[in-house]
């Protein structure tokens, strides 16, 4: 069966509406929340290498590295592929992320491709590349192939958010967390988004950002 694909506000708020009547603590969760984003990104070669650039950087350390790349046409998978790695690490980037670059640079992906495929051998055939792990993957199917029912169990701010909502003890694990998301498909990708609406205003109120 096609996977469903978020193309718009209607459909995040199809998702929300669901959700909140599967279980209830997402719509007490929802109550004061802002307009859930869409938060729909290109896909493609820049839009990985934009992920590998923002790995444990500052926002703005990854945008002045990303400014310095775009100036340098070193955004798309040809250019990367050919130009040596002293010449990324100039712009900025660690030896060891301008190598995750070169490997996605040569790594062949069909892009297009990805759009057709299930998420599940998305995530595999991505994280078969150096520098792109399981959280890289999914936040890009989620986001970039715009997926309904993708789940990040990796991320932190998902796990507190969950702690605050669910009223758990402790952060759940991520193996714990992935099984405990399967409750919210076909729509886990809008339970992320409420997630992260959720931890950022819980975040706003204590002063923290």
């Amino acid at each position: 069966m096609k996977e469903r694909v978020i193309q718009s506000d209607a459909c995040v708020a199809e998702g929300a509406e669901w959700l909140c009547r599967a279980d209830p603590r997402f719509a007490r969760a929802m109550k004061g929340l802002p307009h859930l984003p869409l938060r729909l990104k290109p896909d493609g070669f820049s839009a990985l290498l934009s992920a590998i650039v923002s790995q444990q950087v500052s926002v703005a350390s990854a945008q002045a590295i990303w400014g310095r790349l775009q100036q340098a046409g070193m955004t798309d998978a040809p250019a990367v592929a050919n130009v040596r790695e002293e010449d990324l690490r100039a712009m900025g980037l660690s030896r060891q992320k301008a190598r995750y670059a070169q490997a996605l640079a040569n790594a062949g992906i069909d892009y297009q491709g990805l759009r057709q495929m299930p998420a599940q051998d998305v995530c595999k055939e991505l994280t078969a590349v150096p520098g792109i792990g399981a959280w890289t993957a999914e936040i890009y199917i989620m986001f970039s192939l715009g997926r309904a029912d993708v789940f990040a169990p990796g991320d932190l701010a998902l796990q507190e958010a969950a702690r605050l909502i669910f009223d758990l003890h402790d952060r759940p694990k991520e193996k714990e967390f992935r099984a405990m998301s399967e409750a919210w498909s076909p729509w886990r990708s809008v339970a992320a988004r409420i997630m992260w609406a959720y931890y950022k205003q819980h975040k706003q109120r204590e002063g923290m950002i």
